[in-house]
């Protein structure tokens, strides 16, 4: 069980991440500070191979065809 009373079955689990940077942070920091921070979803496949873009400049998922048009701005994540 997570802080937040949710059950999570075997690698699902939240990750906090700054939008600035990206980095990771913890819990408390996406408490304090939401507008400057995002929350993941990530595990629960099967395969655990899901990849997902995010603009460098937001921290926001962007589509597939955005990290393409706008490569120095994106990043690709497999989670």
């Amino acid at each position: 069980m997570t802080a937040r009373g949710v059950l999570m079955a075997g690698n699902e689990h939240d990750i906090n991440r700054s939008a600035k940077s990206g980095r990771f942070v913890k819990e408390s920091t996406t408490e304090r500070n939401p507008r400057e921070t995002t929350t993941e979803h990530v595990g629960g496949d099967k395969d655990g191979d899901r990849e997902v873009h995010r603009s460098t400049t937001t921290g926001k998922f962007v589509k597939e065809t955005t990290a393409e048009l706008h490569p120095n701005t994106t990043e690709t994540q497999h989670i």
